[in-house]
């Protein structure tokens, strides 16, 4: 009699979870499965990135789903915020049997699920012709994971705000110096919704000064103290005009990395720390005090330890005249150059530091004299890229990030930048004259 006993155990037992997965179903259907998301995410009006952006929902909101695109890749829900809409399932803390085991619903079926924590259901809403919120999210205090980009501002004012809103950027960028008070930089991006960048250099010539190091530790630390959501601990410090000639080193500039770093992380453990991006170069030929080629000096950083004392690794990008995902071809002198390509900075400074750490652009660009005069003899190599190159290699440049695995943060550089000479800062901008924005637009689809 044993063996009947175990096939009805086992029977019995197969039943139960039959009946447990249904349970799971039934429930998941008639009342929503709840989760939060793992990262900044597109809230779209149907199934696809082809659909409408309604938002961009924020690592940690909350939402409750109720059903599933037939795929279990795109799935449907409401945010705490009530708003609606379809978002990658791969954004969202579920299991792909989670997914799964939501109902399929057509893209015309009304939502009549509450919102996480509401008590009574909203009205039936059309996700197709839902409008896009007029005002913006509050900041996102939760820690900093997948996947953002964003722009580097030089004020924050109401068109560079609305364009960047509109180009689904969550990340702003601001460069202070000399101990400026990050307070009012802070306090500004995160009433606009917007997670904030602050890229803070120092004197030039007090960089061999120790006492000086630990005063720009400490303004660093009061930084993240008052919000800051990531620090670029100083600019481009290979090169002479940010680091003091005669006595550029990675090995110095990482000890100045420790030191802020420990500075910062006392003060807010959850601000994310980034190296000072090196400028690309390939005319130093090596790592001297008076220079040093990013690749050398990141190898530097590297063999003294820097990895211990940064989050992401901060990179600079903006010398290419071919689309991003171009590995050859570029037509001027060494062409073959890592620094030409998008790829060769990333492939170089992934293994600089044996994909130990992630990689966060602080400066992504493309420089394009439409609309202004020739460009200088020191930039006259992009003198053929337009605007549309620009708009479309921006584009392009965040999607191969965002797909790389290898990419945390792209901060477009710039947004609304309208000095146009020697240095043309303006050509970079994506906020063109006469303030339309070619790169939003494309970024925004």
């Amino acid at each position: 009699m044993q063996p009947l006993k175990t096939v009805r155990t086992c029977f019995l037992l197969a039943l139960t979870f039959i009946l447990l997965s249904v349970t799971i179903s039934v429930y998941a259907q008639d009342q929503g499965l709840d989760t939060t998301t793992n990262a900044d995410a597109s809230l779209r009006s149907g199934p696809g990135v082809e659909w409408r952006r309604i938002t961009i929902v924020r690592t940690g909101t909350a939402m409750r789903l109720d059903g599933q695109a037939f795929t279990g890749s795109w799935v449907r829900g409401i945010t705490s915020a009530g708003e609606i809409g379809w978002v990658l399932s791969s954004n969202l803390n579920i299991t792909p049997e989670q997914a799964a085991a939501l109902r399929p619903v057509l893209i015309e079926e009304p939502f009549t699920l509450p919102p996480p924590g509401a008590v009574n259901p909203p009205a039936a809403v059309d996700p197709i012709a839902a409008p896009p919120a007029n005002n913006p999210p509050p900041a996102n205090a939760a820690p900093v994971r997948g996947f953002s980009y964003g722009g580097h501002v030089a004020d924050m004012g109401a068109n560079a705000v609305a364009q960047m809103q509109r180009a689904g950027m969550t990340w702003v960028k601001r460069q202070i110096r000399n101990f400026e008070d990050p307070t009012g930089a802070i306090n500004q991006a995160h009433a606009n919704g917007f997670r904030i960048l602050l890229g803070m250099v120092g004197h030039v010539d007090q960089v061999m000064n120790d006492g000086y190091i630990d005063s720009y530790a400490g303004w660093l630390a009061s930084a993240a103290a008052a919000g800051a959501d990531a620090i670029e601990v100083w600019n481009e410090p290979n090169i002479d005009r940010e680091w003091q000639a005669g006595q550029i080193s990675p090995v110095r500039y990482t000890e100045v990395l420790r030191r802020s770093y420990n500075a910062i992380k006392a003060a807010n453990p959850g601000t994310m720390v980034i190296s000072g991006a090196p400028a690309p170069t390939g005319y130093l030929g090596g790592c001297s005090g008076n220079g040093c080629d990013d690749n050398h000096f990141i190898a530097g950083m590297a063999a003294a330890g820097a990895a211990n004392y940064l989050d992401c690794v901060g990179i600079h990008y903006n010398e290419g005249i071919l689309p991003p995902s171009a590995t050859s071809g570029d037509t001027r002198g060494n062409s073959t150059h890592y620094t030409r390509y998008f790829w060769g900075m990333i492939n170089t400074y992934t293994a600089a530091f044996g994909r130990s750490r992630p990689l966060c652009f602080t400066e992504l660009g493309y420089v394009s004299p439409e609309g202004f005069p020739p460009l200088s003899g020191g930039f006259a190599w992009a003198q053929n890229v337009t605007v549309a190159q620009q708009a479309a290699w921006l584009d392009s440049a965040v999607s191969l990030a965002a797909n790389s695995g290898r990419v945390r943060l792209l901060i477009i550089w710039n947004v609304d930048f309208t000095n146009y000479g020697d240095d043309p800062m303006a050509g970079y901008a994506i906020i063109r004259p006469g303030g339309g924005c070619p790169a939003c637009d494309a970024l925004g689809n």
